[in-house]
C-alpha cells in the first residue's frame, strides 16, 4: 500500500503519486482501488530514488534512463536467444563447435614471468 511504501522509503505519498502520474511507477490496484506495490515496483522505486537522491537526475532524465534500461534488457534477451539458436543449429548440423585456435581473434600463450634472483652485495 502507498502509506507503507512511503514510510519504508521516507517519502511523502504525494511523491509516489507523482511518480505514478509521470509513468515512472505502475502499481497494480486492488478491487477497492488501493495501490499494491510488487517487489519489481519496489526495485524500480529504489532505482528512481537512487537517481534522484544520489545523482540529482530530474524526472525527465529518469524516464529516459529507465527506458534505456528496459531496451538493454530486451536486447540482452534477444542476443541470448540468438546465441542459443546458433548453438542448437551448430549442434544439429554436425558442425563441431569452434575451438579457440579457429577463433577470429586468437589468444596467444602467456609469456612466462621470470623471477630475478636477489644478488648478494
Amino acid at each position: 500500500m502507498i502509506s507503507a511504501v512511503a514510510e519504508m522509503y521516507n517519502l511523502h505519498p504525494q511523491t509516489l503519486r507523482l511518480y505514478e502520474r509521470e509513468g515512472l511507477l505502475s502499481p497494480s490496484r486492488s478491487e477497492g482501488n488501493t495501490r499494491l506495490y510488487t517487489e519489481e515496483d519496489l526495485e524500480r522505486l529504489e532505482v528512481i530514488l537512487s537517481l534522484t537522491r544520489d545523482l540529482g537526475v530530474n524526472l525527465a532524465g529518469i524516464e529516459i534512463i529507465l527506458n534505456m534500461r528496459a531496451r538493454m534488457r530486451e536486447m540482452e534477451r534477444e542476443v541470448q536467444a540468438l546465441v542459443e539458436y546458433m548453438q542448437s543449429e551448430l549442434a544439429t548440423s554436425g558442425i563441431v563447435q569452434p575451438r579457440s585456435e579457429n577463433a577470429l581473434v586468437r589468444v596467444g600463450r602467456p609469456y612466462p614471468i621470470l623471477k630475478r634472483s636477489a644478488r648478494a652485495s
